[in-house]
């Protein structure tokens, strides 16, 4: 019993109760100290000061800031702590920590967040991709023969991307057609359709670069028939280029109701192009002769409409008169013999130097496809709209949510490269899918986030122009980046009120030309879309009925509870058919 318990009573026959002596511990040995000459060293402490007081240091220490601690395993506690250590208690084991100054923390953690991830940003990239040139896609829109086409085709040879002997043969060619001023435009419209009557039905893509910068150049049509095409165009530009024709008559054909100009400068601000050059072309003509008269007209009849569209006047749109045939304006600047009264800088000097569009390089990836083919497999078209893209990479292609990996990417240039970064305009070989399998509209994503596919959305709508009331029920066609599909209206929810700015709570019977409303729209397949408060690029639209833009909007509430039970009423009615065919049979 003692054995189990030393301090119980011991028991023997004869003898008293006694308590059990304790065993005799040897004292330890003595440990031989060197002499203490200087006063011992306080306990470590961390302190974390954002925004407070300034910590109080104590006298010996010489700078203001203390360091981080190293990595050595610190005592639990000093021989014999100072003052000021026992005021501020130490942790027993503190974590290895950084103390920030308070120069770098004066009011939250959020600056050195950002400041770290801009460092991280140029560092990454500049190791990652080298030294790139930045990439601008620019759109030409404007009215018809104002002279986007010839515009275009002059920047590439004045940039070296068409050579003089290609020119010529151009030259050459249109002068037996009988279209002899319109060579330059052949550069860009490349089908006998577009050559022969001289008006542009497809977006042309072409690229060019300067010192500074790289540029890929959609040339839309301006005919009011092939608006869906310049729609998509637009939707893949970072900066609108509006051709302005100043010959007398044809400014004003355009800008009246009816015109194309107008309409175009709502489209691309649907788009999501935060820039507009207005270029006002054909100064050179003889009915102006580089008049500053005709000049500040175009001007001040444009500023109010581009204000009105969204632009800021002073920020986000320039004016600059050009010849495109000439080329006066378009590399160098005017020569003051020719016109003394604009000493502005070129179009390219502007675009060269204005500010750069925001990338998300950090986001995602997604890119909608613009138009596919079959070379070698299948090959799909688009901008990078957020992420990377690397070759290798194994995505999902939405709604279908097909596997697919990527075999290829081939640039501007159809040279083959390793990545594409967000804003670039690339090809890419898709493995996993066929080419009949997809559609323009799609996106290519990535399967960690892929982008939302619905059939139902809220989108907060500004009706632009309509003929009657818009009801419950009513349908037309809906171009979202490269996807047009065919949408219905099931209800109105709200309607904003213009006095006061705010939401109703009744849903309204109908909308008229004018009003701004919250409606439901529904489409008869999945789309690619997002929120435009997530991404813009995804979540802005554009309505269109008979041949007119009716509405514009920005969707605001993706609903995807329906479908999913949609599915799979879906395919258990395939699956009923198909037995009764099959029985029947």
């Amino acid at each position: 019993m003692s054995k189990l318990n030393a301090g119980a009573f011991e028991f023997v026959p004869g003898r008293g109760f006694s308590v059990p002596k304790p065993p005799v511990q040897q004292p330890p040995p003595p440990v031989d100290r060197p002499e203490q000459t200087e006063a011992p060293r306080p306990a470590p402490t961390i302190s974390l000061n954002i925004g407070g007081p300034k910590p109080i240091t104590s006298p010996p220490a010489p700078t203001p800031v203390p360091q981080p601690p190293k990595e050595e395993p610190k005592p639990s506690a000093a021989p014999s702590p100072s003052p000021a250590s026992i005021s501020k208690p130490s942790t027993p084991a503190p974590a290895p920590s950084k103390t920030f100054s308070t120069q770098k923390s004066k009011t939250d953690t959020a600056a050195i967040a950002q400041e770290v991830k801009i460092l991280a940003d140029k560092a990454v990239l500049d190791d990652l991709y080298g030294n790139v040139k930045e990439h601008l896609n620019i759109v030409f829109v404007g009215h018809v023969d104002a002279g986007k086409s010839t515009m275009g085709g002059n920047l590439l040879f004045l940039t070296g991307m068409v050579d003089k002997r290609t020119m010529e043969k151009y030259e050459r060619d249109a002068k037996e057609c009988g279209r002899e001023s319109w060579y330059l435009s052949w550069a860009l419209d490349s089908t006998p359709q577009e050559r022969n009557k001289g008006k542009t039905v497809e977006v042309g893509r072409a690229y060019f670069e300067t010192d500074l910068r790289r540029y890929t150049i959609l040339d839309a049509p301006g005919h009011k028939t092939f608006v869906p095409s310049m729609i998509s165009g637009a939707a893949q530009a970072d900066v609108a280029v509006l051709v302005i024709s100043a010959r007398k008559g044809e400014f004003e054909t355009g800008f009246e109701k009816g015109g194309q100009t107008r309409e175009h400068i709502m489209l691309v601000k649907t788009a999501g192009v935060s820039k507009v050059i207005v270029v006002i072309n054909k100064m050179d003509d003889s009915t102006v002769a580089w008049e500053k008269a005709r000049y500040d007209e175009i001007k001040e009849k444009l500023t109010p409409f581009v204000k009105a569209a969204g632009f800021n006047p002073k920020t986000d749109v320039t004016f600059i008169p050009v010849s495109a045939y000439t080329g006066v304006n378009l590399k160098d600047r005017i020569p003051k013999g020719v016109c003394t009264w604009y000493d502005g800088p070129s179009f390219l000097e502007q675009m060269d130097h204005m500010p750069m569009v925001d990338r998300k390089l950090n986001a995602p990836l997604m890119m909608p496809i613009s138009e596919k083919y079959k070379d070698m497999g299948t090959v799909i078209v688009g901008k990078v709209e957020s992420g990377l893209l690397r070759k290798g990479d194994h995505l999902i292609l939405m709604p279908n949510k097909d596997d697919v990996e990527v075999t290829a990417i081939y640039n501007e240039m159809e040279a083959e490269v390793s990545q594409a970064l967000c804003g670039d305009n690339v090809r890419v070989r898709l493995r996993g899918v066929e080419d009949e399998d997809i559609s323009p509209g799609f996106v290519l994503t990535s399967p960690l986030k892929p982008i939302h596919a619905v059939r139902q959305f809220e989108a907060q709508l500004a009706i632009l122009e309509h003929k009657s009331i818009i009801c419950a029920g009513y349908s037309a066609v809906m171009h979202i980046h490269t996807l047009s599909e065919e949408v219905t209206l099931p209800a109105l929810l709200n309607y904003y009120d213009k006095a006061t700015g705010r939401k109703s709570r009744k849903p309204p019977q109908f909308a008229k030309k004018g009003q701004k409303i919250v409606a439901l729209i529904e489409t008869t397949a999945p789309v690619c879309v997002e929120r435009f408060v997530d991404y813009p690029q995804l979540g802005r639209f554009t309505l269109r009925d008979e041949g007119r833009t009716i509405a514009i909007g920005k969707i605001t509430k993706l609903i995807e509870s329906n479908a999913i039970p949609e599915e799979v009423t879906e395919g258990v009615n395939n699956l009923s058919v198909g037995q009764g065919g099959a029985s029947a049979a």
